[in-house]
C-alpha cells in the first residue's frame, strides 16, 4: 500500500514514517512543501519524497499521480483547517487519516464527509491521536467495571523538554481565556480555557497543576457514554511558571486583550527553551473514571501512562500508525467518515507502549475526585 505522509518530516510525521518505513506491506512517500527536508527524511528509509501543499487546489490529481492509497496528515495545526485534504483524498480514490485535536475539525467530521466516503469506499479517520483515540480506548477498557459511570476526568502531561513547535502553540492559544462549552452536573456549561489551573495526581510523575483545554472529547464523550454527568480534559505543563503564563493569558484575553494570534506563538515557542533546562525528559496521562461498581459501591479507577527518555511524542502517533498497519495488512475498515473511536482498542497499543518503554498500570483509587 502506498501511503503518503503529508508533513512527513515534522514533530509527527517524522515519528509516523520511521514507525512505517520498515513494513513490507507499506511503500512511503514523505510529503510536504520542502523537498529538501523530505528527501533528507525518506531517502535513508528507502522511502520517496515529493512536494505537496495542503492548500493546493490540484491536490487530488497530485495524489492520483503518486499513486496515493492512503493519505495520513500530520500537518497541523487543526483549529483552523477546513476538509480539503481529506476531500481531496476521497476524490483520488485514498484513504484518510489524520492527527486532528481540533473541536470542531473533529466532531464535524463526520457529518462533513461521511457521504463523500462512503461513494468513494473508502475510510476517513479523524482525531487518530491521543485523543480521542487513546483516551476513548482507554475508557471502554474500564467502563465494564463500572455499574454506574458518573464522571470522566482525564490529563495529558507532557515533558517541559518535549518537541513542539509555533504549530502547537497556535493551536493553544486560540482557545486561551475563551468560554469553552464543558459537560459539567449533567448539562453545558462554560468555562475558559487555560484559566484555573487544578493539581493532579500521577503514578509516578510528580503532581502538576493542569488547566482546562478545548479538545474533541469534551463533546463526543457525552454523547458516547450515556449516562455520565461530568467530563473534563485538562493538560498538565512540567514547569510551574509556564502554566501560570497560559493563566496570564487566559486572563487577559478574559478582560479583553489582544494575544497576537500571529507573533505570539513564535514568541512563546523561543520563549520556552529557557524553561526547558529546568524539565525533565518524563511526560505522561491520567485517565480517571468515577462512579458506582457492582451493589452501589463508589468506585473510581485511575489509569496511568508514564513515558522517560523524551518518548512522549510518540504517543499521539501510535493510532496513526496502527491504523495505517492495518490497512496495509488488508484488514478493511468500514466505508465512511468518522472520529477515531471504538476503532482501537486499548490491548492493540500495548506493543507501543512497550516499544518505548512506557509504562502503564491501573490504579483503584480510595477518595472519589477529580484528580486532585
Amino acid at each position: 500500500m502506498k501511503v503518503v505522509v503529508l508533513g512527513g518530516y515534522g514533530n509527527f510525521g517524522a515519528r509516523i514514517v520511521r514507525a512505517l518505513a520498515g513494513d513490507p506491506a507499506i511503500a512511503l512517500v514523505v510529503a510536504g512543501r520542502d523537498l529538501a527536508r523530505a528527501q533528507s527524511l525518506a531517502g535513508p528509509l528507502g522511502a520517496a519524497a515529493a512536494v505537496l501543499d495542503t492548500g493546493d487546489a490540484g491536490l487530488a490529481h497530485r495524489l492520483r499521480a503518486l499513486g496515493a492509497q492512503l493519505v495520513i496528515h500530520t500537518a497541523g495545526p487543526f483549529q483552523d483547517q477546513g476538509y480539503a485534504v481529506a476531500r481531496a483524498a476521497a476524490a483520488a480514490g485514498c484513504h484518510y487519516i489524520d492527527l486532528a485535536d481540533g473541536r470542531r475539525f473533529v466532531c464535524d467530521f463526520a457529518g462533513g464527509l461521511d457521504a463523500t466516503f462512503r461513494q468513494a469506499r473508502r475510510c476517513a479517520i479523524t482525531g487518530a491521536s491521543t485523543v480521542p483515540a487513546l483516551s476513548s480506548a482507554v475508557v471502554d477498557a474500564l467502563r465494564p467495571r463500572f455499574a454506574r459511570l458518573d464522571a470522566i476526568d482525564f490529563c495529558i502531561a507532557p515533558a517541559q523538554q518535549a518537541p513542539r513547535g509555533p504549530a502547537t502553540i497556535a493551536g493553544v492559544l486560540s482557545y486561551c481565556g475563551t468560554p469553552v462549552q464543558v459537560w459539567k452536573d449533567g448539562r453545558w456549561q462554560q468555562l475558559r480555557g487555560w484559566a484555573d489551573p487544578q493539581p493532579i495526581r500521577f503514578a509516578r510523575l510528580k503532581p502538576r497543576r493542569g488547566a482546562l483545554c478545548d479538545i474533541p472529547d469534551l463533546e463526543l464523550f457525552p454523547a458516547r457514554y450515556a449516562g455520565v454527568r461530568d467530563v473534563m480534559f485538562r493538560a498538565a505543563l512540567e514547569v510551574g511558571l509556564t502554566q501560570s503564563a497560559f493563566a496570564g493569558l487566559a486572563a487577559l484575553r478574559r478582560f479583553g486583550v489582544p494575544l497576537g494570534q500571529r507573533a505570539l506563538p513564535a514568541l512563546m515557542h523561543e520563549a520556552g527553551k529557557v524553561f526547558d533546562r529546568l524539565g525533565t525528559p518524563q511526560g505522561g496521562m491520567v485517565v480517571r473514571l468515577r462512579g458506582e461498581g457492582d451493589g452501589g459501591v463508589p468506585l473510581q479507577l485511575a489509569w496511568h501512562l508514564t513515558a522517560g527518555d523524551h518518548h512522549g511524542p510518540e504517543i499521539p502517533c501510535m493510532a496513526a500508525i496502527l491504523l495505517a498497519r492495518r490497512l496495509a495488512r488488508g484488514e478493511g475498515l468500514a466505508p465512511g467518515a468518522r472520529a477515531c473511536m471504538g476503532e482501537l482498542a486499548l490491548f492493540e497499543f500495548a506493543p507501543e507502549f512497550s516499544r518505548w518503554n512506557m509504562r502503564t498500570e491501573v490504579l483503584e483509587e480510595p477518595e472519589a475526585g477529580h484528580g486532585a
